[in-house]
């Protein structure tokens, strides 16, 4: 397991990440990460000069995750001993890369997604515990913007509810204090309620 976006134990994002010499089957993929029960695992397998990677919720296997892409970039770096500065992952989203800086730091190169502004749908504001929002907008999730990054933690979201809406997830964001914005983010669809 890896914390992603943290030094500290315990802290950050964190993933398992499962270096395999060639692939399992599918279901045995899925039931390790059922398992590990974090948001995601992700495996990975050598393919030349590049790594294969996939990632799986305990449900379901999803087509991109950023902090496991990282976290599986660190096990390569930090525990495996590869010397590149820039290791590249084949992805069911594409490319993706992930540079190590001469501190040590990671920074990855990653698929933007524009989206789409949405009219409010019924019952998404309520789902989550919400009273009103700025804005609502459609990729991949819902990304509901909010006035009050305070309100973020006094959610208290109906899960069945929010695996109605046909989306990976919903994400409710806000301006932060202190930070450039908050977000909570809720994927009961994917097995990942938050």
């Amino acid at each position: 397991q890896v914390d992603a976006f943290s030094a500290e134990p315990f802290g950050g994002n964190p993933a398992a990440v499962i270096p395999l010499q060639s692939w399992l089957p599918d279901d045995v993929l899925q039931r390790i990460a059922e398992e590990n029960n974090l948001s995601e695992t992700a495996y990975f397998v050598r393919n030349g000069e590049t790594f294969d990677l996939r990632w799986f919720t305990p449900t379901v296997e999803v087509d991109l995750c950023g902090h496991a892409t990282l976290a599986s970039a660190y096990v390569l770096f930090e525990q495996l001993g590869e010397q590149a500065q820039v290791r590249r992952f084949n992805t069911r989203s594409g490319e993706l890369r992930v540079s190590r800086n001469a501190d040590g730091l990671l920074a990855m190169d990653f698929p933007a997604k524009q989206p789409v502004a949405v009219d409010m749908l019924p019952g998404l504001l309520q789902a989550p515990g919400l009273g009103q929002a700025q804005a609502l907008y459609r990729s991949d999730d819902y990304v509901v913007v909010i006035d009050d990054a305070l309100l973020l933690d006094t959610l208290q979201p109906d899960f069945v509810a929010l695996s109605a809406f046909d989306v990976r997830g919903i994400a409710v964001t806000a301006a932060g204090r202190g930070f450039d914005f908050v977000t909570r983010w809720f994927g009961p669809r994917v097995g990942v309620n938050e």
